[in-house]
């Protein structure tokens, strides 16, 4: 079912809000980074690690399952031995990327005015 919004109205979350069901599933500390490290390419779960070394691998987990679960990360378990996981982005999560792109050049005019845009990736 599809809800539309009149002008000027306030949407209630997840009662047909696009953006609100947007930001309910990329939201989150670590969501956004991991959909962006992942438009690289498929990536282990030590990578993603290496990556983002501020999180902890409970949360690293966390995460990756939520985001596998909304349906825009794939989990694939290579069978051999040690086990092989690989996380990749489904075509939906693909989806994401010109969003994803579009909030690395926001960021970077952001820290540009605030004069902090040194050493970002």
């Amino acid at each position: 079912m599809r809800h539309r919004l009149k002008e000027g109205q306030v949407c209630r979350p997840l009662e047909g809000c696009p953006v609100e069901i947007t930001l309910s599933i990329i939201g989150g500390k670590w969501k956004g980074i991991i959909l962006y490290e992942l438009l690289e390419g498929p990536k282990r779960f030590q990578e993603l690690r290496r990556a983002l070394p501020s999180v902890t691998q409970k949360m690293l987990t966390l995460q990756l399952r939520e985001l596998e679960q909304e349906g825009v990360l794939h989990r694939e378990v290579h069978q051999q031995v040690p086990p092989k996981v690989e996380y990749s982005l489904t075509p939906m999560g693909r989806r994401l990327e010109p969003l994803i792109q579009e909030m690395k050049r926001w960021g970077l005019e952001y820290l540009e005015q605030a004069g902090a845009a040194e050493n970002v990736k």
